[in-house]
């Protein structure tokens, strides 16, 4: 059991950040091992944002064809063929997949745990782990990778790395449109290619999705007891069932355990774990730039 640490939860909400940056320091040393759970907050931490500047040092000429003021709503736009499509999806990617991250968060997370059995369940797309160093055996993206394409209908389930036409793509389109000879098409059924993303029930679950998915379910039952930190990072409620709910009810499960909740806005644990809980409401690299 996690001993001598603070307990930040329902007790002492007023806590100073420092104060509870300094019991995240002590609940790291001792524990055995962390679960990492990454949200769309910790990628926003390390300055992958979709809108203002960052939009629109990237996106300004489709900002002003197109009428849209943020990276989200260029993915919903109707384009009138799959050159424009295209146009605006392969730099999409390629500055949220293949650029780094402006901030070395990621990176500073790695520090901290790689001394540790740990592991990483994710829900982001971008990949930053792997650029940061995070060993792969060690990593489950549950929802898809921006890099991988896969068939839109799916006629199978298979998925390819997309880096090179990618690059083409960003390198060779005009006037906000690809060539018609680079739009990407299944090799099996010839139908228009999409990304690997978890969308609807078309999403592909390939073999590597199911193999990272066995090493999570082996990491959960060699520290089903134990001094394991479930260290949530970011994690908002689009999708609560993948990492919030089923951190709070392992912690809830193992009386050794501990649950950290560190967010920016929103920073919470429920009761019934309240006295092994420590939430930090803060900007995830500035804390864990501290802990170093």
């Amino acid at each position: 059991m996690f001993s001598g640490v603070c307990k930040c939860g329902k007790e002492e909400p007023a806590q100073p950040v420092q104060e509870k940056t300094e019991c995240l320091k002590e609940l790291l040393w001792q524990a055995d091992a962390v679960l990492a759970g990454a949200g769309a907050g910790l990628s926003t931490s390390a300055g992958f944002t979709y809108s203002g500047e960052r939009f629109r040092m990237y996106f300004s000429d489709f900002e002003k064809k197109y009428g849209f003021h943020d990276m989200y709503s260029g993915g919903f736009y109707p384009y009138a063929s799959l050159e424009e499509y295209w146009a605006y999806w392969s730099r999409y990617i390629y500055v949220n997949r293949y650029m780094d991250a402006p901030k070395p968060v990621y990176e500073t997370l790695l520090e901290l745990i790689k001394e540790k059995d740990y592991f990483v369940l994710t829900t982001n797309v971008d990949h930053c782990f792997q650029k940061a160093g995070f060993e792969k055996k060690r990593l489950f993206y549950t929802q898809g990778d921006y890099g991988l394409f896969q068939c839109s209908e799916p006629c199978c389930q298979e998925t390819w790395e997309n880096e090179e036409i990618i690059e083409r793509m960003v390198r060779e389109q005009s006037d906000m449109r690809v060539p018609a000879g680079l739009v990407p098409h299944c090799p099996h059924c010839g139908r228009p290619m999409t990304m690997n993303l978890r969308a609807d029930d078309s999403f592909v679950q390939d073999e590597g999705w199911y193999r990272a998915a066995e090493w999570y379910q082996d990491f959960l039952r060699r520290h089903a007891h134990g001094r394991i930190l479930y260290l949530e990072l970011g994690v908002g409620y689009n999708t609560p069932g993948i990492i919030k709910y089923p951190f709070w009810q392992e912690t809830y499960r193992n009386p050794e355990a501990f649950y950290v909740c560190l967010n920016l806005g929103d920073a919470a644990a429920p009761g019934e774990i309240a006295e092994r809980s420590l939430c930090i409401d803060g900007d995830i690299g500035k804390v864990l730039e501290k802990l170093l």
